[in-house]
């Protein structure tokens, strides 16, 4: 793997995986301006694809299906990544169709988007557990853009125009971080050099600024306990998170074999073992440490019978205290470390997960080769390092979050 400074000042970063018959393309754009209104990003998302200034949403729609070219966008609070799979010989014919959404699209299907999207996060929150997540992401990201969760969307989406989404896409092409990277066998298009030139011919009216979002770091300190009463909900949603650090911290990897030992390595976790095998509370437990540019969040979450969520939440408490008083066994230092390098190779198996993972390491700062001194990184976390962080990041500034027919809380 390997970087490329294009003309415009753009990363492109590029490895020749030879013998694959499908290439892939990933361009990351991250967000230097937060949205005006929550709701904005979503709105851009969806609106992307549905049609530019020489095609319908239809045609795309077409010349993708009958090229067996996938052609999609995600999104996060932090960026969005333009993302591309095809066979060898349509990659030119690719590039060009990602060119027309990414400098095109006219936005005609605003209204249409605007209430599909309503629609789909109004389904989607009658689940009671993403109606509890959304309620602590708000929480715990109060007044910050990464709590901008579907409801506070649902509140704001009607006061966006099309104006609005026009010129934020504007700001967003022409004031972000930027880089490209493509994965495949490039023999079969006619070298290195021609996938270098192909892209900057497609893409040179694009420049690159420094990744610096104008919103704060979010802040966390205090205690925060939330309850929502929910009486057509069978069972009891409980989250409790705090904030941790992002990706560029040293702290990182300890954080990451930590919450692996706790709660995300599935049947042999600490949570999964004492709150379901042994105690039977939970249909579903476990945690996770989510990344975002400015930050993370490291969260616990249990599903439970109603008459159990005193007992889960005292459970959290003692697995987190253990953490921060007790070293992890060779035993499990050993698992949690396997558990993470192992998913690290199945997760890397392809062209595109390859190239969405160097692009979003290129932008969220370690560096497109991360990958490497991540897994090495890991395999050098002490028992030590796992106590230290669960004392400096565990501590009593959280948000406790709980949707239940009923809910009675004593911490």
């Amino acid at each position: 793997m390997e970087k490329i400074i294009l003309g415009n000042n753009i990363p492109l970063i590029i490895k020749e995986n030879k013998h694959t018959p499908r290439i892939a393309l990933c361009m990351y754009i991250g967000f230097n301006k937060e949205e005006k209104t929550a709701g904005e990003i979503s709105l851009i998302k969806s609106l992307l694809f549905q049609g530019t200034k020489t095609k319908t949403g239809e045609e795309l729609a077409t010349i993708l299906e009958e090229n067996g070219i996938d052609c999609y966008i995600t999104a996060s609070k932090d960026y969005f990544c333009f993302k591309i799979q095809c066979l060898n010989e349509d990659f030119e014919l690719s590039l060009s169709i990602l060119k027309d959404i990414v400098f095109n699209s006219t936005f005609e299907e605003f209204e249409k988007e605007k209430n599909k999207i309503k629609g789909e996060f109004l389904s989607d929150l009658d689940s009671p557990q993403v109606l509890a997540f959304d309620g602590f992401s708000k929480n715990i990201f109060k007044n910050h853009p990464y709590g901008n969760t579907r409801s506070v969307i649902l509140d704001r989406i009607d006061e966006i125009t099309k104006d609005d989404i026009i010129n934020y896409y504007e700001n967003i092409l022409n004031n972000s971080k930027k880089n490209i990277v493509v994965v495949g066998d490039f023999d079969e298009i006619g070298g290195k050099q021609r996938v270098q030139n192909l892209i900057y011919e497609n893409f040179c009216e694009l420049s690159t600024t420094e990744f610096k979002q104008e919103s704060s770091l979010p802040v966390l300190n205090l205690k925060k306990v939330v309850t929502k009463t929910k009486k057509d909900s069978a069972q009891a949603q409980i989250i409790q998170g705090w904030l941790f650090p992002p990706l560029t911290h040293q702290d990182c990897p300890a954080i990451y074999v930590m919450n692996t030992i706790l709660g995300s390595s599935g049947l042999s976790s600490r949570l999964f073992l004492e709150l379901r095998e042994k105690k039977g509370l939970a249909y579903t437990v476990r945690s996770c440490y989510d990344i975002f540019k400015q930050c993370g969040c490291l969260w616990v979450y249990i599903g439970t019978n109603p008459v159990n969520i005193q007992t889960a939440i005292d459970g959290f408490k003692t697995e987190i205290d253990k953490m921060k008083n007790d070293f992890v066994t060779p035993e499990e230092l050993a698992g949690g470390k396997n558990n993470i390098l192992g998913k690290r190779q199945f997760i890397l198996e392809t062209n595109i997960q390859q190239a969405s993972t160097a692009g979003l390491y290129e932008l969220l700062g370690t560096g497109y080769d991360f990958e490497e001194i991540y897994q090495r990184k890991i395999l050098e976390v002490s028992a030590e390092d796992i106590k230290n962080v669960a004392n400096k990041y565990f501590t009593d500034n959280f948000v406790l979050y709980a949707l239940a027919p009923e809910v009675k809380i004593k911490l």
